[in-house]
């Protein structure tokens, strides 16, 4: 991928740690051989040209759409560019835009309990993201989430409904994959903030994921 191009824009709510997260998973990239911009801010949605990329990976938890720039991002996805993040800053982006929930294929709502020790079940043993990824035990926030249930679903988890008793026996997408268009989208619910993108399951996860996501040919 030593011709590969990727994208990262970051901001929104500090508690997840946007640029520290961007700088990890910028190293991540240019470990792959990728070449990576990383900048502050939506706003170059409206103005880059997008199908440039290989791979573009939002970090924008509770940032504000800007119509013109979601479009385009959906745009270039449906256009063949991969898209790949994690927990809120991919998943919980541009509330107020259903296009980008639409391709995401998912939106958070939720997470019981707060930060609370849960387990992370290996759906798709099988998949290049997953192969020899054990289920394995984890603690952060429980995403509860409104899914695509087109997603393929890689990894799960269940509510035992201790914080909420409404989603006891809830089992819940945790990693997923989906086409847009010809563009392949990733997403994972684990890595809340940099501190936790050290942990060793999540962290393979999402380099996997990324390099999965990202578009290989023209």
């Amino acid at each position: 991928m030593s011709d590969a191009r990727a994208l990262i824009f970051w901001g929104g709510w500090k508690g997840h740690d946007p640029e520290a997260c961007a700088s990890i998973v910028s190293d991540i990239l240019r470990a792959e051989g990728m070449e990576v911009t990383s900048v502050e801010g939506a706003d170059i949605l409206q103005s880059e040209d997008l199908d440039r990329y290989a791979l573009i990976v939002p970090m924008v938890t509770q940032v504000a759409s800007d119509k013109e720039g979601v479009d385009r991002l959906c745009a270039a996805v449906r256009g063949g560019v991969g898209l790949g993040g994690f927990h809120g800053g991919m998943g919980d982006a541009f509330r107020d835009a259903p296009a980008y929930q639409f391709m995401v294929g998912g939106q958070w709502v939720a997470h019981p309990g707060d930060f609370i020790d849960y387990r992370i079940e290996v759906t798709r043993p099988d998949h290049p993201i997953m192969n020899g990824i054990d289920s394995f035990d984890y603690h952060s926030e429980q995403y509860f989430m409104h899914v695509d249930p087109g997603n393929e679903v890689l990894a799960t988890t269940t509510f035992t409904g201790e914080h909420a008793p409404e989603t006891a026996g809830t089992t819940m997408p945790v990693v997923w994959t989906r086409t847009f268009g010809t563009g392949r989208v990733f997403y994972s619910s684990l890595g809340h903030d940099s501190k936790e993108l050290s942990e060793p399951a999540g962290r393979e996860i999402l380099r996997r994921g990324l390099v999965w996501a990202t578009r290989t040919e023209r």
